[in-house]
C-alpha cells in the first residue's frame, strides 16, 4: 500500500498548518524531512529540509503515530508547521519526491481508518457531519454519530437478527430434529419485536435529515404584508429588494441562518393574490408549493388590512405561525382577527420598529427546538440508512408470513444484510467511493 499525504488545515495563510502522512513509509518520510522519528505519540521539536537540496523549510513539530495505535491503523506522522503557502508549498513539494509517496485523495485517510476497523460507516459520515457543521445542533450531533452511537443501535439490530438466524438454520441443517415450537415462537416474537423498534426508528419525522440539511422554514403571505423585509431583518442584512409597490418578489429566495443552534433554511416568497401577469402568477404557484413543502410556516399579514385573511386560507395550520405585523400602525387590538385563523394568538409586531422581533424570535427558535430535537435516541442522518431499514422492515414482514424454513432464513438474512451495509460490515465496495469522495484533502 502507498503512503498518502495531504495539507490536514485549511489552505490559505494562517499561524499553524499540520501535514498528515498514513501508510508504511510514514516512518521513513518523517526521518528525511524532519532529520528524526520523535517517540510514539510525543511531538518533538523539529527542523524541516528538502531531503534532495538540504535547504531549510521551516522550524516546527514532528509526531510519530505506529500502526495499529494510530488514526488510520497504519503508521502514521504529522508535521506541524508554520502556515505560509511557501512554506506548504515546499514541503508537500519535498514530500511528493519521496520514493512511494503521493498526495491523499478526499477522504483517504478516514477511508484506511475504516478499512482497518477504526471506525464504521456511520461513524466516517458523522466526522464528515462534524467538520461540516455550522451550528450547535448540528455539531451535537454529528459528535454522537461520531461517537459510534447510531453504529452500535444498528449493530446491536443486526446481532439480534444473525441469532435469530442461527436458530432457523439449525432447522434447515438438522430437518430430522426440528426445532422445538416454543423455539420458533422465540424467534418469531425476536424478529417481530425488532420489527417494531425499527419502524419506530424510521417514524422520526425525518428529523435527523432536518437538523443535517436545514429546516425548511417559509414566509407566506399577500403583498406588501412586510414579508421580505421580516426576510431582511431575521437574515440581518439585505437579501430581498423591498418596495412600497406589491409584487416585488417574483420567486422564491432562500438564506442559510442559525436559530438558536439549529440550521435553518428561510425563504421568502411572492405575495398571494390573483392576478393576471404570467411571470407573478407563476411566483405565487411557487410560493404555495413551497409553502406545503415547508417545515414550518410563517403567515405574515398586516394588522391593518383584516380583508386579506382569505389570501391565506388553508395554510394555517399546526405547522404554521400566523405574524401581525405594521403594528405601529394600529392598535395591538386592531389584529385581533388574525387570532381566529387558527393557529392560536397571532405574533404581533412591527418590522420597521423592531417592537416584538425578538419575541418572534424566541418562539420560532422554540418550535424548531420542539419538532426537531434529537432527543435521546439518535436519529438517521441519511438516505441510504433510510433506505437499508426499510428493506429490513420489508425483510422482517416477509419472515412474519414465511412458511418454510429457507425462505423464512433468506428472509432475515435479508434484514440483517440491508443493517450490515448502513455500518459497512457487508456488501458495501459500490458504496465507499461515493461516501468518501465528498470528503475534503486530509480527511
Amino acid at each position: 500500500m502507498t503512503t498518502i499525504f495531504a495539507l490536514a488545515t485549511a489552505p490559505g495563510r494562517a499561524g499553524i498548518a499540520v501535514l498528515r502522512l498514513s501508510g508504511p513509509q510514514s516512518r521513513a518520510a518523517l526521518q528525511a524531512v524532519a532529520g528524526t522519528v520523535p517517540p510514539p505519540r510525543r511531538a518533538v521539536r523539529a527542523r524541516f529540509r528538502d531531503p534532495v537540496s538540504g535547504d531549510a523549510i521551516d522550524d516546527g513539530l514532528a509526531l510519530f503515530f505506529p500502526g495499529p495505535r494510530s488514526v488510520t491503523g497504519e503508521d502514521a506522522a504529522e508535521l506541524h508547521i508554520h502556515g505560509s503557502r511557501a512554506v506548504v508549498a515546499a514541503l508537500l513539494e519535498a514530500l511528493g519526491r519521496l520514493p512511494g509517496l503521493r498526495l491523499a485523495a478526499p477522504g483517504e485517510f478516514t477511508r484506511r481508518a475504516f478499512e482497518h476497523g477504526k471506525l464504521d460507516l456511520t461513524a466516517a459520515e458523522g466526522l464528515a457531519d462534524l467538520v461540516a457543521a455550522e451550528t450547535a445542533a448540528q455539531r451535537r450531533q454529528a459528535l454522537r454519530q461520531l461517537a459510534g452511537e447510531l453504529g452500535q443501535v444498528y449493530e446491536g439490530w443486526r446481532e439480534r437478527l444473525l441469532r435469530s438466524l442461527a436458530h432457523v438454520e439449525a432447522e434447515i441443517d438438522f430437518p430430522e430434529e426440528g426445532l422445538p415450537e416454543e423455539l420458533w415462537q422465540g424467534v418469531r416474537a425476536a424478529a417481530g419485536q425488532l420489527r417494531d423498534e425499527i419502524a419506530r426508528h424510521l417514524a422520526d419525522g425525518h428529523r435527523g435529515e432536518r437538523l443535517r440539511d436545514g429546516v425548511a422554514v417559509a414566509i407566506l403571505g399577500p403583498p406588501n404584508a412586510g414579508k421580505s423585509s421580516l426576510m431582511n431583518a431575521l437574515a440581518r442584512r439585505e437579501v430581498a429588494i423591498t418596495a412600497a409597490s406589491a409584487g416585488t418578489t417574483r420567486d422564491v429566495i432562500e438564506v442559510a441562518l442559525d436559530l438558536g443552534g439549529y440550521p435553518v433554511l428561510l425563504a421568502d416568497t411572492a405575495g398571494l393574490r390573483a392576478s393576471g401577469d404570467e411571470v407573478e402568477a407563476e411566483g405565487v404557484r411557487r410560493a404555495r408549493a413551497h409553502g406545503a413543502a415547508a417545515d414550518l410556516r410563517l403567515i405574515v399579514l398586516d394588522a391593518t388590512r383584516p380583508e386579506e385573511a382569505a389570501a391565506v386560507a388553508g395554510l394555517v395550520d399546526e405547522t404554521a405561525l400566523v405574524v401581525a405585523n405594521k403594528i405601529d400602525l394600529a392598535p395591538a387590538s386592531a389584529a385581533a382577527w388574525a387570532d381566529a385563523l387558527g393557529a392560536g394568538p397571532a405574533l404581533r409586531l412591527s418590522v420597521r420598529t423592531g417592537e416584538g422581533m425578538a419575541t418572534l424570535l424566541a418562539r420560532l427558535g422554540a418550535e424548531v427546538a420542539r419538532r426537531f430535537d434529537p432527543g435521546g435516541a439518535p436519529l438517521i442522518t441519511r438516505a441510504r440508512h433510510r433506505e437499508a431499514l426499510e428493506e429490513a422492515v420489508d425483510a422482517l414482514d416477509r419472515f412474519a408470513a414465511a412458511a418454510p424454513p429457507e425462505l423464512a432464513a433468506e428472509d432475515l438474512r435479508a434484514a440483517a444484510q440491508a443493517l450490515g451495509r448502513i455500518t459497512g460490515r457487508v456488501d458495501v465496495e459500490a458504496l465507499l467511493d461515493i461516501i468518501f469522495r465528498d470528503f475534503c484533502l486530509g480527511k
